[in-house]
């Protein structure tokens, strides 16, 4: 049935189609997919219980409110956002872009959301059954804010206790200057959110894979000074050197989908090696098989996420992931994905 519809909606513009279909799952279309998943995936991750290690990444469900359908398709949890203080437009339009050729996105949205307001009164609305599914809040500023930190200590005040966790979004390549925070600004940011936590929600810090190699150390040795409880490896890319097949290359915007995914893999498991085991790894970026997602647990990641491949596979891919992670499993004679995590290594130039 997703092929149908896919090939309906990909005649419209990335957006629209977009919008069409969180229309479409809000009226129950992803019930034809339900699936359970299996207790063997479950993992433990800051004293969450994830049923699985497979969520959707921040963007595809901005202002909460579809998380709850989406559980229904067997993903372990879902990233909601980005969301800013006060509602925003974003980037002009067009800021889509779809690489077919490349099972790829382009996006420039620029933060598009209802604000704190609403996306707070949706998950309060949504939440409706509070299972094992587990719920994020992806945080950003708004672009014209004159203090950015504030707005981020505000969504923290604000989702604390409606969420299972919160990310820290400063590597997002569409709100002008933000990924100052990756390097001259991270300090004066992980110091205000630490003297300002209000509870014992985990906070994750979602960075770049442009960030250079030998700024990486300082950027993690930040991390967990602070007292941040995870490292979301990563953001979409500004990079264009990945032989790319598609004519929109020259768009301007994050680059999502397989192309990236060998540059996060690099970046995550750089990452663990610097970090070894002092604090989680969540694993994003051109995840679309059970293969990709094994892939990145065992380079150190504790949970993956997806996004992009969602938008070409359609609903039916997380079951098929779930399964695929458990056929691994098996293979490797490992009762628990907890067991092979940071097991394997790249080597580095």
């Amino acid at each position: 049935m997703y092929s149908l519809i896919k090939s309906l909606l990909f005649k419209l513009e990335p957006e629209l189609a977009h919008n069409i279909a969180v229309s479409l799952i809000k009226s129950g279309a992803l019930s034809l997919y339900k699936t359970d998943v299996n207790q063997k995936l479950a993992v433990n991750v800051c004293g969450i219980d994830f049923p699985s290690p497979v969520g959707l990444a921040a963007g595809f469900d901005k202002n909460a409110e579809i998380f709850n359908e989406i559980f229904k398709l067997g993903f372990g949890f879902v990233e909601t956002g980005t969301v800013t203080p006060n509602p925003q437009y974003g980037n002009s339009k067009p800021r889509m872009f779809r690489l077919e050729d490349d099972l790829a996105l382009i996006n420039k949205l620029g933060f598009n959301n209802v604000g704190l307001d609403s996306f707070v009164a949706n998950i309060a609305k949504n939440n409706i059954n509070k299972g094992s599914q587990k719920i994020g809040a992806n945080l950003g500023p708004n672009k014209d804010s004159t203090n950015r930190i504030d707005d981020y200590l505000d969504g923290i005040r604000r989702v604390s206790k409606i969420v299972d966790y919160i990310t820290i979004n400063i590597s997002s390549p569409n709100t002008p200057n933000l990924r100052d925070f990756e390097t001259s600004s991270l300090v004066n940011l992980l110091k205000e959110i630490q003297a300002n936590r209000i509870s014992g929600v985990p906070i994750f810090i979602k960075i770049s894979p442009d960030i250079e190699d030998t700024d990486m150390s300082s950027i993690v040795e930040s991390i967990i000074k602070y007292e941040m409880n995870g490292i979301i490896v990563s953001n979409t890319s500004k990079q264009r050197t990945f032989s790319l097949k598609s004519k929109k290359v020259e768009k301007d915007g994050g680059l999502s989908g397989k192309p990236i995914l060998d540059l996060s893999n690099e970046k995550l498991s750089y990452i663990y090696n610097i970090a070894k085991k002092s604090i989680p790894i969540i694993g994003v970026g051109g995840v679309s098989s059970g293969a990709d997602a094994y892939k990145k647990i065992k380079l150190g990641a504790s949970l993956v996420q997806l996004y992009t491949s969602f938008v070409y596979e359609g609903p039916s891919l997380v079951a098929k992931i779930n399964e695929d992670l458990l056929s691994l499993m098996r293979l490797d004679g490992v009762n628990r994905l907890s067991e092979v995590v940071g097991t394997a290594k790249l080597k580095f130039k």
